[in-house]
């Protein structure tokens, strides 16, 4: 069992594979694609995910917008320097350090899930300075409740047993596990997407990151810092949600004077991989209305 990915095997039928190729930053080979033409406009997957999930909906938003999407670091077929610590500011860094790279000024940026915990921290920063910050179904406060206490631990203790990322990819072999996976989040989405899904968390590299990432993910300094978010922030939420409860984007949009919440009834995590074309719909009339693209 390889603990990476090899792009010329797993990879050979990648979704948009031709808009792929790999470029060296921040000590690490990433996994980028990009296509369209536009106002430059960037994508951020959440934990466990890849480019994959964005490939129904990256086509539809490349017909106004250049878009760029990546594979986090460790997690699809971008690597991870050695001893690399998953937090929310290693993920912000590097990720600028690879948009410095290539030269890319993102005018509006999308994140789902933690991918939206990262762009925010980098707006933050001062990192990137977009027009306009999405975030679908957006991770931005620490888990409360039953949550908080179980799967936070849990994944601190899994990510202490070094042979723990192997026996998850091993027991991934069973399809009914990953059925389970994806039902948790409340969506139902395209057998494509379930095959990509498949080919990830089989793969112990890939489910190291996942498991580190959640690991030594600490959202209570964000949580302190996102009332100075200089970023316009559109929160899109879906209503059936399993993974992020939906009442915490209300909870965010109170403490920004600069959010508003979009609610998409009847998806769940996964929304943009259910609704692609809605949920780009939704992306254009959010970048009009910021003045990047010109009204309909």
């Amino acid at each position: 069992m390889s603990d990476r990915l090899d792009w010329a095997e797993a990879g050979r039928d990648w979704p948009n594979r031709a808009a792929s190729r790999f470029v060296s930053a921040a000590g690490m080979r990433w996994h980028v694609q990009q296509m369209g033409a536009g106002p430059l406009l960037l994508l951020v997957h959440g934990t466990g995910a890849s480019t994959h999930s964005w490939r129904a909906l990256a086509p539809l938003l490349a017909q106004n917008f250049s878009v760029l999407a990546l594979d986090l670091p460790g997690h699809g077929f971008t690597g991870l320097p050695a001893h690399a610590r998953l937090s929310l500011p290693f993920m912000a860094n590097a990720l600028a350090e690879l948009l410095d790279t290539l030269g890319a000024s993102p005018r509006v940026v999308v994140g789902h899930s933690a991918g939206a915990a990262i762009l925010a921290r980098m707006c933050l920063d001062r990192r990137i300075a977009p027009q306009a910050l999405i975030s679908l179904n957006g991770a931005l406060l620490p888990l409360t409740g039953v949550p908080g206490h179980l799967y936070l631990p849990m994944a601190r203790l899994f990510a202490a047993l070094p042979l723990m990322p192997r026996f998850v990819a091993w027991r991934a072999r069973n399809p009914a596990l990953l059925a389970q996976l994806l039902a948790s989040t409340g969506s139902h989405i395209d057998a494509d997407g379930e095959r990509c899904y498949g080919t990830l968390v089989r793969n112990a590299g890939h489910v190291a990151a996942a498991i580190g990432m959640m690991a030594n993910w600490d959202l209570s300094v964000l949580e302190e810092a996102l009332p100075s978010l200089p970023t316009p922030l559109t929160l899109v939420v879906g209503s059936a949600d399993r993974t992020v409860p939906p009442a915490q984007a209300e909870r965010v949009a109170a403490r920004l004077r600069q959010a508003s919440v979009r609610r998409l009834p009847d998806l769940g995590h996964l929304a943009h991989e259910e609704d692609p074309q809605g949920v780009a719909a939704l992306i254009v009339d959010v970048a009009r209305a910021a003045g990047v693209l010109p009204p309909s």
